[in-house]
């Protein structure tokens, strides 16, 4: 069923299984030890970044088979995405999978875009199994859409780090799990912010659009669920999303946001607002929100990413940043 801008699932999808690996810095923070997989050499033994982050993907989805006695013939779709040029992480690792393949590119926002498609497709029995899948690489990230790493640029007090890892899940038709009650897709935002070090204040106006819309076709608010999850907001665009909300009078009293989550910036404070990356709220989701869920821990949240849709050349053009957000609300029966 379709109300406003927001799908409401009958035939609810269900997660069957999930999974997160991260880099030796996402070991080192709150949730490396929820991770199924940590690896400390992040360039994965390749002589690129760039295959590192396939392999990251890889090694994801072989644990996510793994955990659930899945192979790749089970699964229907693959939605997939990075930050790469062309998502071609994702596409490099789909070509060893057989399976169909659908590429997704939201920036740090594919995660929920690759979730919502994947619930979309089961619920209207067009999958019986869908896969969700994305990722980021911190050095990969950089070179391509800020500096290389050798060139030792200073970071700015609102500059985010790109999580180095992957995060998958696997929705079913049928079976016992958390479930996708509903999806709100994200309509791109662009308050003309031009900073690629400052995502933050780019997407925290595309994330209060999404959910107040989502509020208001769902009839609920915050406070109806245990937490509302954005994804990568950082500490620059959570003060913002929050104060954007209370100007429309919605209090948001209960709001955790992944790019906080993944990293401890007073031990790690090289990471200066927080965690970003296609891979980070991917990782949380599967390493900590669905864990919780499956547990009882959680019953009721929103799991929301936030994503900006600039490119290299664009930014080198001058041009603003169109930023976009999805959101999926997520029970635990």
């Amino acid at each position: 069923m379709k109300k406003g801008s927001t799908l409401f699932f009958e035939k609810r999808p269900v997660f069957i299984g999930w999974a997160a690996v991260g880099g030796k810095k996402e070991g080192e923070g709150p949730l490396g030890g929820q991770m199924d997989e940590i690896f400390e050499d992040t360039t994965m033994q390749t002589e690129c970044w760039e295959k590192a982050e396939t392999l990251y993907q890889k090694k994801c989805c072989e644990k996510l088979f793994s955990k659930t006695g899945s192979k790749a013939a089970d699964v229907d779709y693959m939605f997939a995405g990075d930050l790469q040029a062309q998502c071609t992480a994702s596409a490099y690792h789909a070509r060893g999978l057989d399976i169909q393949y659908l590429g997704q590119y939201g920036a740090c926002s594919t995660m929920a875009q690759s979730l919502g498609l994947a619930a979309a497709f089961c619920a209207a029995g067009f999958a019986d199994k869908a896969m969700a899948v994305s990722s980021s690489h911190f050095c990969a990230a950089e070179r391509q859409f800020r500096t290389p790493l050798d060139y030792g640029g200073q970071r700015t007090p609102t500059a985010q780090w790109t999580v180095t890892g992957a995060g998958a899940c696997l929705l079913s038709r049928a079976g016992k799990g958390p479930k996708v009650q509903a999806v709100t897709f994200g309509r791109v935002k662009d308050y003309g912010v031009k900073d690629v070090n400052n995502m933050g204040a780019a997407m925290a106006p595309a994330a209060a659009d999404t959910l107040l819309r989502y509020f208001k076709d769902s009839g609920t608010s915050p406070a109806d669920f245990d937490a509302v999850y954005t994804g990568d907001l950082g500490a620059v665009g959570s003060k913002l999303l929050a104060e954007l909300l209370a100007d429309e009078g919605v209090k948001l009293e209960n709001h955790l946001d992944c790019g906080l989550m993944i990293y401890d910036r007073e031990t790690q404070p090289e990471v200066i607002a927080g965690g970003s990356g296609a891979g980070c709220s991917a990782a949380v989701l599967a390493a900590d929100v669905l864990p919780k869920l499956s547990k009882g821990k959680l019953h009721r949240v929103l799991f929301m990413s936030t994503g900006a849709l600039m490119s290299q050349v664009t930014v080198l053009q001058q041009e603003s940043i169109p930023t976009i957000a999805h959101v999926a609300e997520l029970t635990d029966e």
